[in-house]
């Protein structure tokens, strides 16, 4: 292929060309979703991908979804020779998924000549996939326990919905009706994309949007690559701390060696502990998310999030550790919550590179709830998923927000009055957790206080971190508070792990504190006045 020559001002447009049919895409699913977990809280992702199946643009939407689903459109490339109107579903953590909640659409773009555009892919996180407990968070000790997995197979033939995959499906989750739902929503937001990326197509002419495309990638490369340059040459380390997998005692370590050199990053998590029993194993294309989002952060200026990105980092995550888990490993917590401590490690270590621009330790987890039963009330089985937010770190700049989902995770919170509609539960606080981000020059951002009373018997799964460490400080700042989780159960208020799963009554209440963000410099100190 030539090489694109494109000047700056059309390269722009295109980029927002297509990052607009991707947000589009967006705005369908969310519209178009039936639980409140995808229609209310945003909790999924869409993307475009060229004829190879690289990223070529995203929208603004989950960098943990964002950077993994890569990886899903080559497994899905590589299983099928994709024609006009097929498409291909795949959940499986180990073909570029995340975990199994997480599923993933991909589509062919062809033209009206049958020529490949392209692909147009979205994940969705789907709030029941089977498994041990309701909400597919299970502390598990293998991927099996976690609910239903789908290697690439195809879910539409040529535009005819696959009855027979469908009822697999819908077999193996506990409210089939609401998956139904979110996977036609899913189905209507790739029929935008491959409507609008053919409309592109025969705008701009394919070859032109084909070079076009190419092109943008390899701006994005020159991009980081200047990005990289900008930084100081040599090699830095740092570890991090998970608290522990739910089935055994941690702490467990998260190492890291990012050598900056010639425009270039490798990052080496070689040291890293091996992968656990529980289910706070990451695969390699989470971890794969986690440092192509600490590259973008970092950019001195705005970057377009495509494969031009990935050509600059190399990324060494040794086989079997809790950063590139093999096969059958349980990995539903690898996804939300190290994920997370990827990243604080991560910035921890280039705090000395970019002292200027890094924040302290934000929230550190993404604070997962799970619940589910059977809703006398309304005589219908129910599965509520949520994450909750927490404080973000100081950092040079100012003060961490309080009360925000951090890092890898972008999604909403579900309204209280969304929540009360549609679950049996009443919230009976919602509110921030005041002074529980760390002291200093500028102070890390409060964490929440989340509280849910159940109205009918049900099984709840805690996934969250944070609880036995702190999120740190730099530059002498303090740290944030850790998060604590709590069962009120007939007036008595309990501690609850960071991690369980428990039996709820009718009556109970699930309290969450979440983390506050560590603190970022020491705090000028008050002179005393003298006495006249």
């Amino acid at each position: 292929m030539m090489r694109a020559r494109l000047d700056p001002i059309a390269l722009a447009v295109l980029h927002h060309r297509l990052a607009a049919i991707a947000e589009e895409m967006g705005v369908r699913l969310g519209q178009s979703a039936f639980s409140p977990n995808i229609k209310e809280r945003h909790d999924y992702s869409c993307a475009l991908f060229d004829a190879r199946g690289g990223l070529v643009a995203q929208a603004a939407h989950i960098p943990v979804h964002l950077g993994s689903t890569p990886l899903s459109v080559r497994a899905a490339i590589a299983a099928h020779r994709l024609l006009p109107g097929d498409v291909v579903v795949v959940n499986d953590p180990f073909a570029g998924g995340t975990h199994l909640p997480d599923l993933t659409l991909v589509a062919p773009v062809h033209d009206r000549s049958r020529r490949l555009l392209g692909f147009v892919a979205n994940r969705a996180h789907h709030a029941d996939m089977g498994g041990m407990t309701p909400g597919s968070m299970p502390l598990a000790r293998e991927i099996h326990q976690e609910g239903f997995r789908l290697p690439p197979v195809r879910l539409v033939r040529a535009g005819t919905l696959d009855s027979d995959v469908l009822a697999l499906f819908l077999a193996n989750t506990r409210v089939p009706d609401e998956r139904c739902g979110d996977l036609e929503a899913q189905r209507a937001a790739l029929a935008v994309g491959v409507e609008r990326l053919v409309e592109l197509a025969e705008d701009l002419g394919a070859l032109r949007l084909a070079r076009g495309m190419e092109a943008l990638q390899r701006y994005s490369e020159r991009l980081t690559a200047a990005s990289l340059r900008a930084l100081p040459s040599g090699v830095y380390r740092a570890v991090d701390f998970l608290d522990d997998d739910g089935i055994r005692v941690g702490p467990i370590p998260l190492r890291v060696a990012i050598r900056l050199s010639g425009g270039r990053a490798r990052i080496d998590f070689s040291g890293s502990a091996p992968q656990v029993e529980g289910s706070l194993n990451a695969n390699y294309a989470v971890t794969l998310s986690a440092a192509m989002y600490v590259f973008l952060a970092l950019a001195p200026e705005p970057i377009p999030a495509n494969d031009g990105v990935m050509r600059r980092l190399e990324v060494h995550a040794p086989a079997g550790s809790v950063v590139n888990a093999r096969f059958p490993a349980a990995v539903a917590g690898g996804n939300v919550e190290t994920s997370q401590r990827i990243v604080d490690v991560m910035l921890r270590a280039l705090a000395a590179a970019a002292p200027d621009r890094i924040p302290a330790a934000s929230c550190g987890s993404m604070n997962n709830l799970a619940l589910g039963g059977f809703d006398r009330s309304r005589a219908r089985s129910f599965s509520y998923y949520e994450t909750v937010a927490g404080g973000a770190g100081g950092g040079p700049l100012g003060a961490g927000a309080a009360g925000i989902h951090t890092h890898m995770t972008n999604t909403l919170n579900t309204p209280i009055e969304a929540l009360e509609a549609y679950y049996p539960v009443r919230v009976t606080s919602y509110r921030v957790r005041r002074g529980s981000g760390g002291d200093g020059r500028h102070r890390g951002g409060d964490g929440l206080v989340r509280e849910l009373t159940i109205l009918c018997p049900a099984e709840a799964t805690l996934l969250t971190e944070r609880r036995r460490s702190s999120p740190w400080g730099l530059a002498g700042g303090g740290s944030g508070k850790r998060g604590r989780n709590l069962l009120v159960h007939k007036g008595r208020v309990r501690a609850l792990p960071g991690k369980v799963n428990l039996r709820i009554e009718v009556g109970d209440t699930i309290r969450l504190e979440t983390p506050g963000g560590g603190g970022f410099g020491k705090r000028a100190s008050r002179r005393r006045r003298p006495l006249p």
